[in-house]
């Protein structure tokens, strides 16, 4: 089966409909929805995900796409283990000139491990 990386700025923009990116996202996920393909994303992506909902949007919408993503049987979450945090970790301190957040560099490696070439999301 074919896998894609979900990212927090993909999540954003579907749910948020004053995120900039928020038409593209939904057009991005109809074509998605046609694909036979699981999507992986990781603990720390669950994580800021529903942090930065909370700010934008407020609680309930965090509840409710996190409640979503953790029972979605598209979704396979990956949670970040000590090798991995601290592979990210050195990974993070190695590119600081990229702007790469720890989850950034956790995603790469996780990706990285499972074969992943393509993701759902908005960042550079």
């Amino acid at each position: 089966m074919y896998l894609m990386f979900l990212d927090t700025s993909f999540i954003i923009a579907l749910e948020d409909a004053d995120d900039q990116n928020h038409n593209n996202a939904i057009l991005y996920w109809r074509r998605f929805k046609k694909k036979p393909c699981k999507l992986v994303t990781t603990s720390y992506v669950f994580d800021e995900t529903v942090t930065l909902l909370k700010k934008r949007l407020g609680f309930a919408k965090a509840a409710e796409v996190g409640k979503r993503l953790l029972e979605s049987s598209l979704v396979e979450m990956v949670h970040i283990s000590q090798e991995d945090f601290i592979k990210g970790w050195e990974m993070f301190l190695k590119h600081k000139d990229k702007g790469y957040s720890l989850t950034d560099c956790t995603s790469f490696l996780i990706m990285e491990k499972m074969c992943i070439n393509e993701a759902l999301t908005f960042d550079e």
